[in-house]
C-alpha cells in the first residue's frame, strides 16, 4: 500500500472545499487548487465555518479543528498544487472532456507514483483513465455532498486499477472519516444510479401536476424515509450536475433514464438550483451573493494555463 502524505484537490467549488476539508481532517497536509482567487477565499472561509461548527457541536476538539486548518494551503495552477501531491482528486464539474483535460495534465505533471483519483459521479473512470500512462494507478472517488457530513464514498475500480492504488485509497477514504464501498466500475456506480432514476420520475410526476413539488418531497421524506425529498437534493446538487449524469445513463444504459422534459427546460432556464439562487425552489439570498460576488467568467481551458 503506498504511503499518502499529500493531498491535493482540483477544483474549489462544493465538492472540491468539502473534500479538502475531510482530507485535512484526516490529518493530510492537503493543497486545494481552482484557478480563480475568489473561489479559494470562498473556500477557506467555509472550511473554517463549518470547522468552527463541528467544534461546536462537539464532534471536534478545538485543537484538531485548528490543526487541520493549518494543514490546509491554496494553489492557483494546477502545477503548484499537484507537484508534491501522493494523492490527486479532481473535482471539476462532471464533464468527461473536463475530467480528462485535467487528468492529461496531472500525468504531465505529477511524479509517476502519484495516484490519480476522480470525483466522478456516473462517468467511466476507465475512460478518463485512458489518457494517461499510469492506468493502473486512476481511481475513482465519489463523495457525496455536503461531504464535512456525508459518511459514505464510494470507490470505484476501473478495468486497469491495481490493487495497491485500490487497498490506498479506501485507507484514505477511512481516514477522512468515511465508509467506504469498493464498486466495480459501471454507469452510474450505485448512489447516482438509483437517486437519478428518482429524480428523474419525480419531475415527470411534477410535469404531469400528480403534485406539487412540495408534497412530492414531502411524501418520501416521510413515506420512504429519505432525509430530502428530490427536488430538494437536486436543487443542493444543481440541476445541471443531475442532467449531465442522466444524459450519459440514458446514453449507456438505454431509455429508462431519458430526462425528463421538464428538468431539461429548467436547465436551459438557468435554474440550477442553490447556486443560481433558483431550481424547483428560490434561493432569494443565494442569487444576490452570486450576482454580487460572482467573478468574471474565465474562459481560457486549463491546458491554456497552465503550462
Amino acid at each position: 500500500m503506498a504511503q499518502v502524505r499529500t493531498i491535493a484537490v482540483i477544483g474549489a467549488g462544493i465538492m472540491g472545499r468539502g473534500i479538502a476539508h475531510a482530507a485535512a481532517i484526516g490529518g493530510y497536509r492537503t493543497i486545494l487548487e481552482d484557478l480563480l482567487p475568489t473561489a479559494l477565499r470562498r473556500a477557506e472561509s467555509e472550511i473554517r465555518a463549518n470547522l468552527d461548527k463541528a467544534v461546536e457541536l462537539g464532534k471536534v476538539l478545538a485543537p484538531e479543528a485548528d490543526s487541520a486548518f493549518r494543514r490546509l494551503e491554496y494553489a492557483g495552477s494546477v502545477e503548484e498544487a499537484a507537484r508534491e501531491a501522493d494523492l490527486v482528486i479532481e473535482a471539476v464539474p462532471e464533464e468527461m472532456e473536463s475530467k480528462i483535460e485535467i487528468f492529461t495534465l496531472l500525468d504531465k505533471i505529477c511524479r509517476p507514483t502519484t495516484i490519480l483519483a476522480s470525483n466522478t459521479s456516473s462517468l467511466s473512470v476507465t475512460e478518463i483513465a485512458s489518457v494517461t500512462y499510469r492506468a493502473k494507478k486512476c481511481v475513482g472517488m465519489h463523495f457525496f455532498n455536503p461531504v464535512h457530513k456525508m459518511k459514505l464514498l464510494e470507490v470505484v475500480r476501473a478495468l486497469e486499477t491495481d490493487e495497491d492504488t485500490l487497498s490506498t485509497v479506501v485507507e484514505v477514504g477511512k481516514r477522512m472519516g468515511k465508509e467506504v464501498v469498493v464498486i466495480r466500475e459501471s454507469p452510474g456506480f450505485i448512489t447516482s444510479r438509483i437517486n437519478a432514476m428518482i429524480g428523474n420520475e419525480a419531475f415527470h410526476m411534477l410535469q404531469e401536476g400528480i403534485a406539487s413539488a412540495v408534497d412530492i418531497d414531502k411524501a418520501l421524506k416521510l413515506g420512504l424515509n429519505h432525509p430530502m425529498g428530490p427536488f430538494e437534493l437536486v436543487d443542493l446538487v444543481g440541476l445541471d450536475t443531475r442532467l449531465n449524469i442522466l444524459e450519459y445513463l440514458h446514453k449507456s444504459l438505454g431509455e429508462k433514464y431519458r430526462p425528463a422534459p421538464l428538468l431539461v427546460q429548467y436547465v436551459k432556464a438557468g435554474r440550477l438550483g442553490r447556486k443560481s439562487g433558483r431550481g424547483v425552489y428560490e434561493y432569494p439570498e443565494a442569487a444576490t451573493a452570486e450576482k454580487t460576488n460572482a467573478p468574471a467568467r474565465n474562459t481560457g481551458s486549463r491546458a491554456e494555463i497552465v503550462r
